[in-house]
């Protein structure tokens, strides 16, 4: 297998073509694939902050006034350099993250996607046109950029989180700030070169595209400054509360993508190979790193123990190792922080009575030098568990039984997440009722699929703690503007509305 390898790389603050040297801080990634230091990646000081801020607000002058399809022409071209680039970048999301190589190339393909939506989108942003009460007026509503929005991303997915955020962004006519996860710089370095060629080649002002790195103090910096009226922030739980509330005490506005405890119901008459094939992927996908990962198997009582046994057998063929090698399925953790958590959630949940179905732990010997492989693993549980209602970032996959369609739906929404469900089932009432307003509370809720793997042209997000933001596709181009109603008397006349009479 070939080895990934990387140029040095010491940069790590830009404000668009310029980077900035500032700052002597480094940040250090080191791959959990096989713990290597992959390189370093400069941290920002608060006057590198203070530096990129000024430049995202002059070159907002410029890139306001483009017209939105001109907008989306550059977009374009950052997609077409992404298919360019879409194998190296591929890898080294791949190798930072440690996400399977699939998985790696289909996040780049993710942001190639957006982009795409994008472009289409730059001709399309609506406004509407309203009747007036009074004679011989006009009144139409119409859309306008905001300014800077700040994008802070998470580790599980270091670019095309972004990418959702700023294809859209760009469009609209904003201009964006990005602060990666400090646990997978380098994959934001790569893309910001990469848009750095776009707007360099353009000729465009520095700062439509600008780049910060650093620890929650960066965050922080961002999400207090009121010169950046919108702040999308995508992670847990824990740091959303932080940066709704912070972004809120200033009146600015925020898109928050947070945790996920994402359960798919089986039916009694369920497709088993569908069934095994989701929750499969769903559970051990990006080894069980996805905000939309399935957490919990909700089986009915009567097909329980055939469920049970298959996902078991299934679990037997997955093989374990570096991401990089296809014949993989499972990748590892992040760090050695999410395996104290994987292994304390299972020692949770047996002390709380679970049933190990699949056993768990940490893999050891050659090709596990990191630390960071650990085994998926099988629990079966009582839905009431403290630990089930909690997201733990590995894969731990919970299974429980019902008796009734009702009551698997008050299990599947008896968690304070809210972001991703399913139903596998042949039955079109169960699964009218699983959609009903009766059925899953959850922001996305799939019929016969898994709980993974969304697709960007529909809204991205969920409801209750997972934040309620929505991202990517449909009308989520909306978030990034700001919303004007305009009327227009072309009378001699000046009525006032509702009959008001105001006469000299």
């Amino acid at each position: 297998m070939r080895k990934l390898k990387l140029k040095k790389v010491n940069e790590g603050v830009s404000t668009g073509q310029e980077w900035l040297k500032g700052s002597r801080k480094m940040i250090a990634s080191y791959s959990p694939v096989d713990g290597a230091l992959i390189g370093k990646a400069r941290s920002t000081s608060k006057d590198d902050y203070e530096t990129v801020i000024s430049s995202a607000q002059e070159a907002f002058k410029t890139w306001r006034m483009m017209p939105a399809p001109k907008r989306g022409e550059i977009v374009r071209q950052f997609g077409d350099k992404l298919r360019a680039y879409k194998e190296p970048l591929g890898q080294l999301v791949s190798y930072e993250m440690g996400k399977s190589l699939q998985e790696g190339l289909g996040e780049v393909q993710e942001m190639i996607d957006i982009c795409d939506f994008a472009v289409g989108l730059s001709r399309q942003l609506y406004g509407l046109t309203i009747h007036s009460e009074r004679p011989l007026h006009r009144m139409y509503e119409q859309w306008h950029p905001l300014g800077i929005v700040g994008i802070i991303s998470a580790f599980n997915f270091p670019v095309a989180v972004w990418a959702w955020n700023a294809a859209i962004a760009w469009v609209c006519g904003d201009v964006c700030v990005w602060k990666p996860s400090e646990k997978a710089p380098l994959s934001a370095v790569a893309c910001q070169r990469i848009m750095a060629e776009v707007l360099a080649e353009n000729n465009l002002p520095e700062g439509i595209c600008c780049l910060t790195n650093g620890d929650y103090r960066v965050g922080e910096w961002m999400t207090k400054d009121k010169r950046v009226p919108l702040v999308s922030a995508t992670g847990s739980t824990r740091m959303g509360r932080i940066v709704g509330k912070t972004v809120a005490e200033r009146l600015g506005r925020s898109l928050l993508e947070l945790g996920g405890n994402n359960a798919i119901i089986v039916t009694e008459d369920a497709d088993l190979k569908l069934t095994v094939i989701g929750a499969l992927f769903g559970a051990v996908g990006t080894c069980g790193q996805r905000c939309t990962s399935t957490r919990r198997l909700i089986i009915h009582k009567s097909m329980f123990k055939e469920v049970k046994n298959k996902m078991a057998d299934a679990y037997k063929q997955l093989v374990i190792g570096n991401p990089l090698d296809q014949n993989n399925h499972v990748g590892p953790l992040i760090d050695q922080d999410a395996v104290s958590a994987y292994l304390d959630a299972i020692e949770q949940a047996k002390a709380a009575g679970g049933k190990v179905i699949v056993e768990g732990g940490v893999l050891e010997g050659e090709g596990y030098e990191s630390g960071c492989y650990v085994k998926p693993c099988m629990i079966e549980v009582d839905a009431q568990y403290d630990i089930v209602k909690h997201e733990t970032f590995a894969p731990i996959l919970y299974i429980m039984k019902y008796d009734d369609l009702s009551e698997a739906l008050a299990m599947q929404n008896d968690v304070p997440q809210g972001l991703s469900s399913a139903i596998m089932t042949t039955n079109l009432r169960a699964a009218e009722q699983f959609l009903s307003h009766q059925g899953s509370d959850c922001g996305i809720a799939n019929v016969n699929i898994g709980t993974s793997g969304a697709e960007i042209g529909g809204a991205f997000g969920g409801e209750k703690e997972t934040g309620g933001g929505r991202e990517s596709g449909s009308d989520s181009w909306k978030a990034y503007m700001r919303r004007q109603t305009n009327t227009i008397n072309y009378s001699t006349e000046l009525p006032l509305a509702q009959g008001i009479k105001f006469d000299l």
